[in-house]
This record gives C-alpha cells, sequence and structure tokens, in this order.
C-alpha cells in the first residue's frame, strides 16, 4: 500500500465552485496523472474553506501552503514547481492588501489565524462527501456516547450547563427548549434542523451543510435521544442544491454504517431523518411557518403560545433548532461542558459563525468566539474597507438586525451587548458598509425585502411594512417632509408590538438603528433635499468641471442618453435634464482628470466626488 507524501486540498463550497474549483480540480488530477504521481499525490475535494473572495484555493498539505485565486493554466507551475521540485509558488499565495510578500502558510494568514473553530473544526479538512474521514475526524464518537454511556436527562443536563443558546437569531437555551419537549405529553416527539436561511449576504448553514454534514445529522441524533424522538426532518432551502444533494448522500452512508434507522449500534435507539426542501419564501424560516411547511401546507407562522416543544408537528412536541446549533452538539457531548462554557462571555458561550461581506477587504465565513469586538472582526480578520474607504456602519443580523456605527467597533459581538445597541445576533449575516453609503436608502432596502418577503398573515406587518416603505422611498426621491421621520418611528412601533411573529416583530430594526445612530442623514435628506452620500438618484447630480475637462470624448462616447455635448479637445457639458444619472460618465473618465463629478443638489460641482 502506498501513502502520498502530499494532499492537494480543494475547496469545493458553492463560493468555489462557482469561481470554477471544479476546473482546478480536474486540471490537478489531469497534470499529476501526467506525471505519474499517482499514489504520491492525492487530490481531495472539500467543503468550504471559508476565504472565499480568494477563490478558488487549494491547500497543500502537510505543508500547510495556501494558493488562492487558482486557474487550470496555473496547474502544470504548482506541479512541477511544488510538487515535484519542491518550490511553493509564491506568485499564486495570498498577500495582505498594500503589502508585496505572500504569506505562505495558511495558519499565518491573518483571516484564518484570528478564528475560533469548534463548528468549523472540519473546513478544509475532509471530503465531506465520504462518511470514513468525517468519522476519522471524530465523527459519530459523541452520538456513541450519548447512546450507549448518557441517559436523557444527561444530555440535557450537559446541552444546559454549556450554555448552548440557539443560533437563529433569538439566541433561546438549548437545554431548556429539549427538556420541555421532553417532558410534553404527546408521542412521537420530533426533531427538525431549520437551514432554510434567507438573510441577504447570509450564508452560514448552507457552507456547514455542505463541508460538514455528517456532524448536524450527528447533533440530530443526539437531540432525538434527549428527547426521546425517532424521526426529524432536515428543511433545506431547494436553492441550496449542492447542500441538499451532500446531505442526502451523507444520509445514505450513515445508514449503511448504522448510524441511523433501527438499533443505532446496537443501544435498541430507532431514529432516521429526511429531508424536506424549501419552496425559497423568507418566511419559511421562522419555526412555526417551517412546521406548517413540513406538514404539507403554505407557510404561514402561527400564534404562540404554543410553542413548537409543546405543540409542533402534527400537534406533537418538537425541537427546532438552526444548523449551526445542531453542528455545536457533538463537540460538547466529546468534549464536555466546561470545555464550551469557557469559550465566548458569561451570557454568550461558544462561538458563532458570520458570513462577512460587504465593503470589505475579505469576504468570506468565519467562525470567532462570543464576546469578540466587532473591530477584531472587521480589521483583524477581515482586513478593513478597501479602497481607503472609511468605514461607516456594520449591519448584523440580516433584514432584522440593525446598523452598527463606526463609533461603536470596540461593541462585543454577543447577544445582550447588540440587543442593547438596537441590533440583534440573528443567524450570522454581517455586511460592512463604507462612507458611500446612504442609511436611509439601506433602511428602504431591508423594508422592502420585508415588505416583499412578509405571508401577508397580520396586518401589522402586512400594512405597516409596506406604508414604512413607502416614507423612505418617499424621503429617498427629496419629496419628505419633517414630520414623515416621526410617522417612520411610530409605526416602527406599531409594527413591532402588533405583528404575529418574529419576522414582523423585528422588521422596523434597520429604520429604528438607522435613525438612532444616522438621523442626521434623514435629517439632510428632509431638510436640505441632499443626499450625503451621494446615493439616492433624485437627489444627486453629474457635472463635468470645465477646469479640469480636456475633451478627450470618452464620456460622450459612454453616454448611453446623448446627454453630454462637447468637441474634441474642448470642454465637455453635460445636460442635467436628459441625464439618466447612470455613471457612466464618472466611470470612464481617467483617473488623472476626473473632471466628472457627482453632485447633491445642495453642493456645487466641485464639492462632488
Amino acid at each position: 500500500m502506498t501513502t502520498a507524501r502530499a494532499h492537494i486540498l480543494v475547496c469545493a463550497g458553492t463560493g468555489c465552485v462557482s469561481a470554477g474549483s471544479f476546473e482546478v480540480r480536474r486540471a490537478l488530477e489531469a497534470e499529476v496523472r501526467r506525471r505519474g504521481l499517482e499514489g504520491q499525490v492525492e487530490i481531495v475535494a472539500t467543503g468550504c474553506q471559508g476565504f472565499c473572495e480568494r477563490g478558488p484555493v487549494v491547500l497543500v498539505q502537510p505543508d500547510g501552503v495556501f494558493y488562492q485565486r487558482l486557474a487550470p493554466a496555473d496547474v502544470p507551475e504548482l506541479v512541477e514547481e511544488h510538487l515535484v521540485k519542491g518550490r511553493p509558488v509564491r506568485r499564486l499565495m495570498y498577500a495582505p492588501p498594500g503589502e508585496s510578500e505572500p504569506v505562505p502558510l495558511m495558519k499565518d494568514i491573518g483571516f484564518f489565524k484570528h478564528q475560533r473553530l469548534v463548528v468549523l473544526r472540519n473546513r478544509g479538512r475532509i471530503d465531506p462527501e465520504r462518511i470514513d474521514e468525517a468519522i476519522a475526524a471524530d465523527g459519530y464518537a459523541a452520538a456513541a456516547k450519548a447512546l450507549s454511556e448518557m441517559t436523557p436527562e444527561g444530555l440535557i443536563a450537559e446541552i444546559t450547563a454549556a450554555g448552548l443558546r440557539g443560533r437563529g437569531g433569538a439566541g433561546f437555551p438549548t437545554g431548556i427548549k429539549w427538556q420541555a419537549t421532553r417532558h410534553a405529553p404527546g408521542d412521537p416527539k420530533y426533531v427538525v434542523c431549520n437551514g432554510d436561511e434567507g438573510d441577504p449576504g447570509a450564508f452560514m448553514d448552507r457552507s456547514v451543510l455542505e463541508s460538514d454534514p455528517h456532524a448536524v445529522i450527528e447533533g440530530l441524533i443526539i437531540g432525538a435521544r434527549a428527547v426521546g424522538a425517532s424521526r426529524g426532518f432536515l428543511y433545506i432551502r431547494n436553492e441550496y442544491p449542492l447542500a441538499v444533494e451532500r446531505v442526502g448522500r451523507a444520509l445514505d452512508q450513515a445508514r449503511a454504517y448504522g448510524l441511523l434507522g433501527t438499533d443505532i449500534l446496537g443501544t435498541g435507539f430507532d431514529f432516521d431523518l429526511e429531508i424536506v426542501r424549501g419552496a425559497g419564501a423568507f418566511v419559511s424560516g421562522e419555526e412555526t411557518a417551517l412546521m406548517a411547511s413540513i406538514e404539507g401546507g403554505r407557510a404561514y407562522p402561527r400564534q404562540r403560545p404554543p410553542y413548537p416543544a409543546q405543540r409542533g408537528l402534527w400537534g406533537l412536541p418538537t425541537v427546532i433548532n438552526n444548523v449551526e446549533t445542531w453542528a455545536n452538539v457533538p463537540s460538547i457531548i466529546r468534549r464536555g461542558a466546561a470545555w464550551f462554557a469557557a469559550l465566548g462571555t458569561a451570557g454568550s458561550k461558544g462561538t458563532k459563525i458570520f458570513s462577512l461581506v460587504g465593503k470589505i477587504a475579505h469576504t468570506g465565513l468565519v467562525e470567532v468566539p462570543m464576546g469578540i469586538t466587532l473591530r477584531e472582526i472587521v480589521y483583524g480578520i477581515g482586513g478593513g474597507v478597501p479602497g481607503g474607504r472609511d468605514l461607516k456602519a456594520v449591519q448584523i443580523g440580516g433584514p432584522s438586525g440593525g446598523c452598527i456605527p463606526k463609533a461603536l467597533l470596540d461593541l462585543p459581538v454577543d447577544y445582550e451587548s447588540l440587543k442593547s445597541a438596537g441590533s440583534m445576533m440573528g443567524s450570522g449575516g454581517m455586511i460592512v458598509m463604507d462612507e458611500d453609503t446612504c442609511m436611509v436608502d439601506i433602511a428602504l432596502y431591508f423594508l422592502r425585502f420585508a415588505e416583499e418577503e412578509s405571508c401577508g398573515k397580520c396586518a401589522p406587518c402586512r400594512v405597516g411594512t409596506g406604508e414604512m416603505a413607502r416614507l423612505l422611498a418617499k424621503i429617498t426621491s427629496g419629496r419628505g417632509e419633517p414630520a414623515d421621520i416621526a410617522r417612520l418611528e411610530d409605526l416602527a412601533g406599531t409594527v413591532r408590538r402588533g405583528s404575529l411573529c418574529g419576522l414582523g416583530q423585528t422588521a422596523p430594526n434597520p429604520v429604528l438603528t438607522t435613525l438612532r445612530y444616522f438621523r442626521g442623514e434623514y435629517e439632510a435628506h428632509v431638510r436640505d433635499k441632499r443626499c450625503p452620500a451621494l446615493v439616492c438618484k433624485d437627489l444627486i447630480a453629474f457635472a463635468i468641471d470645465p477646469a479640469k475637462c480636456v475633451g478627450c470624448l470618452l464620456c460622450k462616447k459612454a453616454c448611453p442618453a446623448g446627454a453630454i455635448a462637447g468637441e474634441l479637445k474642448k470642454t465637455h457639458v453635460i445636460d442635467g435634464a436628459a441625464c439618466v444619472k447612470c455613471g457612466l460618465c464618472l466611470s470612464v473618465c481617467p483617473a488623472k482628470v476626473r473632471a466628472v463629478v457627482k453632485t447633491s443638489p445642495a453642493r456645487t460641482a466641485g464639492e462632488g466626488r
């Protein structure tokens, strides 16, 4: 038997796949065959390695060398230099922003070295389509312990002592939820994994399901044992085809290994899982709406109480936790509650996964200990705001979250601190915004999302979000009146208090936090008819500075509306009435000239950018 001297771990998460990682993998396999390196070099497709902005990414082990933004054309050089001659290829390595020297080793890259991996512990380490690799990484060891050595009461006590809280948004204590379900009258009982991830910019659950499906399955086995369930469901968005495929394969493998089905591991415990594909409605992520969908009905929320732990699927006790929550369970059972409780803060234990996106140098998936500051995430892990722009705000918690201003960058990221700032943990979306972001426009974006995704069952959400969006649109178009700001705040309170489910109750958060921290921008839109960030189309104009224009004709040729007049080497002029404000003139004007400026009506051309 030949043991490979090198393993090439190719990221096969959705982000890298869309960037061409499958093509890179095929090129690697072909090049290894061409050079006769079979048996010496093994190529492994792994789950998401997290550094999505740099994809396709490859990790060469045991060297620990990290390559990024690979193309099939790079493969011959990589194989020749690194695998044959032992000389890692520096030009294919990651270099921090503004630096010319690359960082060869994955462990030394800032994006990775400041994280703490619990749920993502197998990130980039195992092939998610091979159960043997999951088992080799201690997969199902916790399930074996739970079934053979621990009582249901002991399992619940361990999860309670660990301080695990639901990672889907509200942060409800998992142990209490499990206890309530176990002792609720009614049989059978059910366990459900909520994989309906609908927040804009969020891809945490998708990545976990794609990268380590066996960890989620194992968590569900343990939870089923704890509450006395024999059947469970994995509710996954139909828009996640790779996740559905890999979870389905993992379920088949688990059954073949006797880890699902009857008499699991000879313990007498029966339990099985099935996949239910979600239809893509945002409201399906609300647990009572999700249950209605599983039952075959329309995804409408239900009045609570009774809670799912009391009356869930088909009127029977049901535990619903999200993907990340279930994936935490095996590590807690295997390593102990005290180990998990030592991570994070007094009230927020463990770690949290965030999808870091927006105006940030390094987008991707990060796992950090609870209590880390926003500053550490944005600058220590994310590399800060690119292009020399200034950070303005960080939006946390998806459309139900809030916008945290730059002044609060040292805020600890935990349930209590985010709530005090008017935001929430949510499922883990984190959108970074720079100085070119209009906070009124951002509030409108999230309100329109909430309005469009409202199920319409209750009037406060159905009517209130629409009216709030109408007021915001009025303000961003320059038609706002001073009284509109007060109307927004009043409506926000009505929607929050009167909505049936958590989605409607939290929908006003983006408006309330932008009013709280950026009221001056609202007042500028209303009082001065000006957009300070130069974003809102009805409040901006484009002009050409005659002192800078060289008459190159580039802007004139690019203008789709024919709104620019001028001859070669003579000053050009924009007809404001004909201009459609597409911004092409600004984008094509040479950087060394910068004659085209974007202005707000209350500014002069010289004040624009």
